[in-house]
């Protein structure tokens, strides 16, 4: 089994691929937008750690504190990413970045380390059965279903902002809260201008381009809330098909 990992710096981020959008000659803007979100985040504690070769097998984690999501705890690490998918699916690299993960907490003084997950798994959060079996539990819940997961080292235990569970705002048109975290960000947004253009269906980006917006978010999020009517939808980057689904109701 290779064990060839690399983690992302300062020093060699423009060089490396990104993992979820393997990059080619041509720049992918949502690649190149992670880019220069990290090159800020990697300087407060960010982790990006990655199989060292062209596939998508990487850990993401960073200080709760610094963490751009609606929770708050002392001294834990969040956990945005997890993920080993195609041809390395199923090989142990899933536990071996998750055990990399657990020892930098214990070997930093972490508390514990938390997630966001769901009573039923959503395509765009980590594994959250993977995640249980290495002693994650619920430790807090909202009102639509979702979820956070902590493993803790010494019985404390991180929340929900208060704001992240109110899951309402004033506004009725689609309404999308977003940051450049993921690559697939960029492109999801060009995808649902262009439909709203084209059908005639108002719609709000707000970027969370600060650390205290993402604090202050009126959702759980791990780089993208949707409302509509007022109400919160979903975490999950929309296709055309969820879109439409949402603007039936």
């Amino acid at each position: 089994m290779n064990t060839d990992f690399v983690n992302l710096t300062t020093e060699n981020l423009a060089g490396e691929h990104l993992c979820c959008i393997i990059r080619s000659k041509k720049l992918n803007p949502g690649v190149e937008a992670k880019r220069q979100w990290l090159s800020d985040r990697l300087k407060e504690g960010h982790v990006f750690r990655k199989f060292n070769e062209k596939a998508t097998v990487f850990i993401e984690y960073a200080p709760l504190e610094t963490a751009w999501v609606p929770i708050i705890g002392d001294n834990y690490y969040y956990l945005y990413c997890l993920w080993a998918s195609g041809s390395h699916k199923g090989k142990g690299y899933g536990e071996l970045l998750m055990e990399y993960c657990l020892a930098d907490a214990k070997e930093s003084g972490k508390s514990g380390i938390c997630m966001l997950g769901a009573k039923k798994q959503k395509s765009w959060l980590s594994d959250q059965s993977f995640a249980k079996k290495f002693g994650f539990e619920v430790v807090d819940t909202t009102e639509s279903g979702y979820e956070l997961l902590a493993l803790s080292f010494d019985k404390s235990t991180p929340t929900f902002t208060q704001n992240a569970k109110n899951q309402k705002i004033e506004s009725k048109e689609l309404t999308i809260y977003y940051d450049m975290q993921c690559p697939y960000v960029y492109e999801r947004i060009e995808l649902i201008k262009q439909y709203c253009e084209m059908n005639d269906v108002s719609v709000a980006f707000i970027q969370v381009d600060t650390l205290q917006k993402a604090k202050e978010l009126p959702c759980v999020f791990n780089n993208w809330g949707v409302f509509y009517k007022g109400n919160f939808e979903t975490v999950n980057l929309l296709d055309i098909a969820y879109l439409k689904r949402i603007l039936k109701k």
